[in-house]
């Protein structure tokens, strides 16, 4: 850590917020982009000594399937086989069979009711193992298998566990032999320093900055709305926008969290000194707010006063820490290391991972945690996600998404994505000259609300910035 970070310096001053910024219009995945994703996935199989590997994919686990067929198979399941020579099949359900035609990449499909809904017709009649066999998969092989998780475990053999339904696993493994073989291997989407969808092009910052700025800027209308009276399903629909799909449940919360088990906004209404959780997810990045219903420190309720100083600065504090210091290079321990220093975890009993990957999930994987040897790189994408939890308090947060980019990455947004490197800098210029923050010079916000932070929500004016001292 380069400089000593004192939470006394992030004080609440009156300011403009930053404008809202996305285009509205998506920029789509293109075709080299998805040759070189294809021709990344055959090279990690020949590193692997794989024959095959299956791509499994639902609604809600679609990321690597789509990384390199284009799109989810939306209310059902799929497989994507590719072999080591390129050759590939898609095996479909009764309502995504007709689909196989818009692959991004060349493939031969394999229509197999086994992934259809409940009670749907079952015609052809044919078995799992058939339709497999159909797909290539023969005795002795040496098959992967991709879900959307990689395994992490000190205590199992990660690669032996599958996040794949047993139909599946088991009719493969049969199909295989004991001459053959059948690992975990998501890690060659996700995991280490060898996932191919940790690194994005610039047409992939261009693709995933639609989305991480289109949440950014429902954040901040919705925090505009926000009042006394105001109902959460009123919040909430100020958080949805242009029909896009969300990649995690849509949160517009007051007062009291999960009543019943209940994770969805209701009819109840702000009132002053309610607790307010604000998220929104679209592939490409989240925004997230938590704070208070007040104007000031003292419409804080009884036992909340010092908010400010016991909770919110010192948060806002380890994410100027964070954004000025994270950089290509450093491992993902240091970073680590770098989050307790400035908010130590004793204290501020934060967990998970501060910070992590995002994709077309929002969580992809993350290579910050403790003592990670993993390689922060160009190219990736974060969350700037860190939860601390102190008692007596409800939450704050301030997640935004950012890109980490060298010289090369950013001359190549520079000149494919004019408008998209325009945005880039003004944001960094908001950043540094309003918020006072010395962001690094590899980070790339991907939204215009990134640190804007107000803890007193129904202050439209007052927010964070950092004043380093001195």
């Amino acid at each position: 850590m380069q400089q000593q970070y004192d939470s006394k310096n992030a004080q609440l001053v009156e300011m403009d917020a930053p404008a809202p910024d996305c285009t509205g219009t998506p920029i789509l995945v293109d075709d080299k982009t998805m040759r070189q994703r294809r021709e990344k996935v055959l090279q990690e199989m020949h590193r692997d000594g794989l024959d095959a590997l299956l791509v499994y994919a639902d609604v809600e686990h679609g990321g690597n399937f789509e990384y390199l067929v284009g799109f989810i198979p939306r209310f059902e399941e799929a497989l994507l086989v590719l072999h080591s020579n390129g050759d590939a099949f898609l095996v479909f359900g009764n309502e995504n069979y007709n689909k196989v035609q818009y692959s991004r990449i060349p493939a031969q499909g394999i229509h197999c009711p086994h992934f259809s809904l409940p009670n749907q017709p079952m015609e052809p009649h044919n078995t799992l193992s058939s339709v497999l066999q159909e797909a290539g998969i023969r005795k002795a092989m040496n098959v992967g298998m991709a879900g959307w998780k990689h395994f992490t475990s000190s205590v199992e053999d990660n690669q032996t566990l599958f996040d794949i339904p047993s139909f599946i696993v088991d009719s493969i493994r049969e199909l295989v032999g004991q001459e053959g073989s059948i690992t975990n291997k998501t890690d060659i989407f996700i995991a280490g320093d060898r996932g191919v969808r940790r690194v994005n092009s610039a047409n992939e910052m261009a693709h995933y900055e639609f989305g991480a700025s289109l949440a950014s800027d429902c954040i901040l209308r919705t925090m505009d709305k926000l009042e006394i009276g105001i109902s959460e399903m009123q919040l909430g629909n100020e958080l949805h926008a242009y029909g896009q799909r969300n990649n995690v449940v849509t949160i517009a919360s007051t007062g009291k969290r999960f009543e019943n088990g209940n994770l969805y906004p209701t009819s109840q209404q702000v009132k002053l000194g309610d607790a307010i959780s604000l998220t929104v997810g679209y592939k490409g990045g989240l925004s997230s707010r938590a704070g208070y219903a007040v104007m000031n420190r003292s419409d804080l309720p009884e036992g909340k006063e010092n908010y400010l100083e016991e909770l919110a600065a010192p948060y806002y504090t380890a994410i100027v820490a964070w954004l000025e210091n994270i950089q290509v290079g450093m491992t993902g321990g240091e970073m680590y290391s770098l989050v307790n220093d400035v908010l130590p975890q004793e204290v501020y009993h934060w967990g998970l991972c501060p910070g992590h990957l995002t994709a077309d999930e929002e969580w992809l994987s993350s290579p910050i945690y403790k003592n990670s040897d993993e390689v922060i790189k160009s190219g990736m994408i974060f969350q700037t996600d860190i939860i601390p939890r102190v008692a007596g308090y409800d939450g704050v947060s301030v997640e935004s998404t950012i890109a980490i980019a060298d010289e090369a990455l950013k001359q190549e947004i520079r000149e494919e994505y004019p408008a998209l490197w325009e945005r880039i800098v003004k944001r960094q210029t908001y950043i540094r000259d309003v918020l006072g923050i010395k962001l690094s010079e590899n980070v790339l916000p991907l939204c215009s609300t990134v640190a804007y932070l107000r803890p007193y929500l129904l202050n439209k004016k007052l927010a964070f910035c950092y004043g380093h001292g001195g």
